[in-house]
């Protein structure tokens, strides 16, 4: 018995000291970065690496930098560039580095009452849902796919609003559900489009237009803001995603042998 116990305590002091040592990372992100899986497969990696444990808060942009704002998290993962632009204008972040990029799409249903997938421009795609009151899905949560959505209704000249448009304050894959439901038109980020395709039949009916495009930038929260941040854990994590090690995993990340997102720190 004394030999087991001998043999059994300095393990489990030893497991403890692991344990205590391991040091909890706060990423605000994205809905699109968490409902695709990508970082699942991202995170781990690093987790091994440096015994941390990245804690994700996967909500709207919006939401994201606002968590951030008031020091409750360590770093964001982010894709609205104006929104970020300001935060880092504001002294909140500091070293934005671009990650990876897909882009957005507009989905509705498979038979396109609107005639969407007809017009010969974005906006007029935009402007024939509304004119044949069409129903559309809105995020409505000061998301990047949200902020997208507004400035495509406003480079349409459309104000959205009455019975043809439904905000819901959702993520993108809930959305994508409600919309599917309603036979509605919605915008999504092509990523958890590929992610909830065999869930749907929404289909895509306008793309592959440079107001579409979707760039995502990783930022630190600046420690003269809040000291408390784990700055330099951070700029670890920030160093994975865009190494070579982050890098590749985000260019073979793939679902039905589709990427969903194209690294953009090396190509």
């Amino acid at each position: 018995m004394k030999q087991l116990l001998r043999i059994f305590f300095p393990a489990l002091f030893c497991l403890v000291d692991a344990m205590a040592a391991e040091q909890i990372l706060r990423l605000a992100t994205t809905t699109s970065t968490e409902n695709t899986g990508l970082l699942e497969t991202l995170n781990p990696p690093f987790e091994r690496q440096y015994n941390a444990r990245v804690h994700v808060i996967a909500v709207g942009t919006g939401q994201a930098l606002k968590l951030a704002e008031d020091g409750n998290v360590d770093l964001v993962f982010v894709h609205a560039p104006e929104a970020e632009q300001a935060f880092i204008e504001k002294g909140y972040g500091i070293e934005r580095r671009p990650v990876m990029h897909n882009d957005f799409i507009l989905l509705g249903p498979a038979a396109d009452p609107a005639g969407a997938g007809r017009a010969g421009s974005l906006a007029e795609a935009m402007r024939r849902i509304q004119a044949r009151n069409c129903l559309f899905v809105s995020r409505g949560d000061e998301s990047g796919t949200h902020r997208k959505e507004m400035e495509l209704w406003e480079k349409s000249t459309v104000k959205p609003g009455g019975a043809w448009y439904r905000t819901v304050g959702q993520g993108m894959g809930p959305v994508l559900l409600i919309a599917d439901e309603l036979r509605a038109y919605t915008l999504s980020d092509r990523g958890t489009y590929l992610a909830y395709g065999g869930k749907i039949s929404l289909k895509t009916v306008f793309e592959n237009d440079e107001l579409l495009a979707n760039p995502y930038h990783i930022i630190l929260i600046n420690p003269e803001k809040h000291p408390r941040v784990k700055v330099d854990l951070a700029r670890r994590y920030s160093d994975f995603v865009t190494g070579e090690e982050g890098q590749k995993i985000i260019r073979e990340f793939r679902i039905n042998g589709q990427p969903l997102f194209y690294p953009d720190a090396i190509r």
